[in-house]
């Protein structure tokens, strides 16, 4: 992973240089306050002005310019769209209906960044280096326990061949394990669909609150598809500690700024 202060560009080595992948970080842009700086998502309350001027310093950032960012409207759900030439096609009014309500894109078209906005949740972006098809996924709490990364996976194998042996993934900045807190509802839903507690979760002695491990229930999906663990790159870069260089929900608030991750085919 390289870091040039305002982007993380993540290595990909065995892509041979045909797909990028990154996420901003709060660095390098014009927004301001909550939004500080380079906010690139509309629909949080930040100034239109300063996310359009932000989205056009993302793309000058970038090793080669995209044809379009591609900016889901999520609800921390599991609905994933696959960027085709119906979307393509359609006027602007109609890929904003679209977008509406996803939390996951897949794509084989290159030139299109398929973004995903953050601000503690896990950015998980999918390069299938077989079939040249990618993979964007915003995986909060919600998102994990409904196996969202699974479903986009499955939806990529039978759109694309996809297979686990074939993938590169990163899994992006994100709350961690230390940091997230939860209540007992979101212990009891996790295991309840059964994930290894264990493995992901533990009781903090003093204040006894259950601690979960999003980025690990997230790679373990990765890997139950057949990812090999020496193909997933991990930020390991903990949102809420690191809240002065990425946004950070829980410290800065709903109205507040996004990290962007995403990725594009060559």
């Amino acid at each position: 992973m390289h870091d040039d202060n305002h982007l993380l560009i993540y290595d990909l080595p065995a892509s041979q240089g045909r797909v990028v992948a990154f996420s901003t970080t709060r660095g390098g842009g014009c927004s301001t306050g909550a939004y500080a700086s380079l906010n690139c998502t509309a629909y949080t309350g930040d100034n239109p002005a300063c996310v359009e001027r932000n989205q056009q310093l993302l793309r000058d950032m970038l090793p080669y310019p995209p044809q379009e960012l591609v900016i889901p409207y999520q609800t921390h759900g599991t609905s994933c769209l696959t960027i085709d030439e119906t979307y393509l096609n359609a006027s602007a009014e109609q890929k904003q209906k679209m977008l509406q309500g996803v939390d996951a894109l897949t794509t084989n078209h290159a030139d299109i960044c398929l973004c995903i906005s953050t601000a503690d949740c896990i950015p998980v972006l999918i390069y299938d280096q077989t079939h040249h098809a990618a993979a964007a996924i915003h995986a909060g709490w919600r998102g994990t326990v409904q196996r969202i990364v699974s479903q986009t996976l499955q939806q990529m194998q039978q759109r694309y061949g996809t297979e686990g042996k074939g993938c590169i993934a990163c899994i992006g900045p994100g709350i961690l394990l230390q940091a997230f807190e939860t209540g007992d509802e979101v212990y009891e839903a996790f295991a309840a669909a059964g994930f290894p507690m264990s493995q992901l979760s533990y009781r903090h002695p003093s204040t006894q609150k259950y601690h979960l491990d999003l980025p690990a229930a997230n790679l373990l999906q990765l890997q139950e598809f057949g990812i090999p663990i020496a193909q997933i790159e991990q930020s390991g870069i903990c949102t809420y500690t690191q809240h002065d260089r990425f946004f950070s929900a829980r410290r800065l608030g709903i109205k507040s700024g996004r990290i962007l991750s995403g990725i594009m085919l060559r």
